[in-house]
């Protein structure tokens, strides 16, 4: 039961067809890494026991214990900018030879430097911000200060959504690998339908007429005292982008009741999307915003919640706390990101190579009836696959990943039969068309076996 259920929301770590890939594909050394991780990790779905063991991570490339080069367009949402990149690793070197660590009664320079190029880059009209070592705490951050400011405790989140595996954040999330079984969540934690045309609660059929949007209005009507609503702005897992005309009504019926309006573009923003932060192309302003993953460089942990200034009200308690809350290294990383997608001008490139793949993969699923849509934003794509006659679709997406493990090139499946590409947004051209050739042909394969 367990396994059937994990594989209804992601990436399999318990599955037969797991065992057979291992069987055919790691050698002694790599089986002797695996058991000690299994001795020495809690297992969890979706991570302990792992796939595979590495030694190396170099721009879009992984290597592991046996050699062999992995394309990497997983990356956990962190490699923006690929996998050491030299100029984050010429930023760590020259700060941890200065300054590797700055307790929190003291600032420094590169936490200073970085909270101000985030926050004048933010799409918040006046903001200011706190640092965590992680998005999930930047979530716990968000959640607070809400309850601060509003002096509510409600939210309304979406069902399928994800915001980090702590409790609190698990409570707003939507997704039942979480949550299941856990017991009593955070209170007052509401959920709603998420924007997804295809799937509509509310019968859209593929095109969507915002009823989801007017639903929270109703909610938020009959609850009368909601202190935010909080939502990812594209949905990484399986590749969601609402229309523009969702973000604009949802951020007049929030201002409409008096809650907060929270955006969570942890694993999209830097240029994921194409753009910096991705509710830049929904042209409206959120009361907060929370990014974390790439912000690190793909070495350290780092996220960020970017906030109204007005909002800076909680002088007397602790938003976070966090021993790692301004450490030097991760904002000099940080910062370093910043310069290399302004240098390497990675947001034009992200858009540009992002329609490119949506022209290729569109232009399959015309051959294909497995591919039910293909949609994305900058160089974050999804293919939804469908059921293909008896043929399960959760199944049919999971050989296709496991068909181009073993050729080298590594994805996400999202809620089970989404194949989710973002590759880095400085990935080589010919890596990239590499890549959709041998997805092309995994799908052929395996819709014609």
């Amino acid at each position: 039961m367990a396994a059937e259920f994990d594989r209804a929301e992601g990436d399999v770590n318990l599955g037969d067809r797991r065992q057979a890939w291992q069987a055919a594909h790691l050698d002694d050394t790599t089986r002797q890494w695996l058991e000690e991780d299994q001795r020495w990790f809690l297992h969890q779905s979706m991570s302990t026991p792992c796939l595979n063991a590495l030694t190396g991570a170099e721009g879009a490339w992984l290597t592991d214990v046996a050699g062999r080069r992995i394309l990497d367009f997983h990356g956990n949402s962190l490699h923006q900018i690929g996998y050491g990149h030299p100029k984050v690793v010429a930023a760590l070197r020259d700060t941890l030879d200065q300054l590797p660590f700055s307790p929190r009664r003291y600032t420094n320079r590169p936490a200073i430097d970085l909270a101000r190029r985030l926050c004048t880059a933010a799409p918040i009209e006046n903001a200011k911000l706190l640092f965590a070592p992680g998005g999930t705490a930047a979530i716990g951050m968000a959640l607070k200060l809400a309850r601060l400011v509003t002096g509510r405790f409600k939210t309304i989140s979406m069902w399928d959504s994800f915001h980090g595996a702590s409790l609190d954040a698990i409570s707003i999330g939507g997704e039942a690998v979480f949550r299941r079984g856990i017991g009593p969540l955070l209170p007052g934690a509401e959920h709603v339908p998420p924007c997804d045309p295809r799937n509509c609660a509310f019968g859209c059929a593929g095109q969507c007429a915002l009823r989801c949007v007017d639903y929270i209005d109703y909610c938020l009507k009959k609850e009368g005292d909601v202190a935010a609503v909080i939502v990812e702005t594209v949905r990484c897992t399986d590749v969601q982008v609402p229309p523009t005309d969702y973000y604009k009504r949802l951020r007049q019926i929030c201002h409409r009741h008096g809650a907060l309006l929270i955006l969570d573009e942890i694993p999209i923003a830097l240029g994921r999307t194409g753009h910096l932060f991705a509710v830049e192309r929904y042209g409206i302003e959120p009361d907060m915003l929370v990014i974390g993953k790439g912000l690190g460089g793909a070495s350290m942990p780092l996220a960020a919640l970017i906030a109204r200034a007005d909002f800076d009200v909680g002088q007397h308690i602790s938003l976070g706390h966090y021993t790692h809350e301004k450490n030097p290294m991760a904002c000099a990383a940080g910062l370093a990101v910043l310069d290399v997608i302004e240098e390497e001008q990675l947001l034009a490139r992200s858009q540009r190579l992002g329609q490119e793949m949506m022209q290729r993969l569109q232009q399959l699923a015309i051959s294909l009836p497995a591919i039910v849509e293909v949609r994305g934003a900058g160089l974050l794509v999804g293919i939804e696959l469908g059921n293909l006659g008896t043929r399960d679709a959760a199944d049919l997406a999971e050989a296709v990943l496991y068909r181009c493990l073993s050729e080298g090139l590594s994805f996400k499946v999202g809620q089970g039969n989404v194949l989710v590409l973002s590759p880095p947004l400085n990935v080589k051209e010919d890596d990239l068309w590499w890549a959709i050739d041998l997805i092309s042909n995994a799908l052929h394969a395996e819709c014609a076996a």
